[in-house]
Formats: structure tokens, C-alpha cells, sequence
């Protein structure tokens, strides 16, 4: 079953260093779950600065800078795993660096029929 772990957190709790070894240390979880047959997808994203948000109301487009939400957790990054079952998931979660900072939310993946392939 595949699962998305969505990794929140502060965006500025981490200095350059320590952003860029957490960076390393997700490449290397990543190479090891691939490995393991786990690892299907990650990537981490832009700060909340970078992003735009669009919503449709009575058929018009509403474009806005920044996130959806204003909270104090951010959404910085992501893993899509191919995990047995929640507790393997779980498993894999707590091995993500940015669950020493922040939070990992681990949920599982509606896998629909006759999606393209990427």
C-alpha cells in the first residue's frame, strides 16, 4: 500500500547547516528504502514565500500568495512510500529527519484506476 508522509514544521527552526544535513540525511534514508523496495517518491519544497494557492468559487479562479493556512507548522516536504501496512509506515515516518523538529503525518493513498503513469 502506498503512503504519504507529509512533513511539517518551522521553516525557520533550522539554520543553513543543519537544513542542508537534514537534506543529507534524507538522501541517505531514501537510497536506504530503496534498497528495501519502499521508496517511491521525495522531494523537499520551497518555503512558504514561494507558494501560491488557488481556489475556484462560483467558477472564477481566486489566486493567492502563500499557503492555504497560516500555522506555525509548515508543510516543507514529503516521502510516498510503499509500505505493508500503517505500522510499517509508522516505522518508516520516525526515520525522517524532520520528525525530530516537526511532524511527520502519515496517510495512506486512494490508488485510482487509469491514472497515466509517470
Amino acid at each position: 500500500m502506498k503512503y504519504m508522509l507529509l512533513i511539517y514544521g518551522n521553516e525557520h527552526a533550522l539554520s543553513q547547516a543543519e537544513l542542508e544535513q537534514c537534506y543529507q540525511d534524507s538522501t541517505r534514508l531514501a537510497h536506504q528504502m530503496k534498497e528495501a523496495g519502499q521508496f517511491l517518491s521525495t522531494a523537499p519544497l520551497q518555503p512558504t514565500a514561494k507558494a501560491t494557492s488557488v481556489r475556484v468559487r462560483g467558477g472564477k479562479r481566486i489566486v493567492t500568495d502563500g499557503p492555504f493556512a497560516e500555522t506555525r507548522e509548515q508543510l516543507g516536504g514529503y516521502f510516498l512510500v510503499d509500505a505493508r501496512d500503517l505500522d510499517e509506515a509508522v516505522e518508516i515516518a520516525e526515520r525522517i529527519p524532520g520528525a525530530r523538529v516537526g511532524t511527520v503525518e502519515v496517510r495512506p493513498v486512494v490508488e485510482l484506476d487509469n491514472l497515466p503513469q509517470a
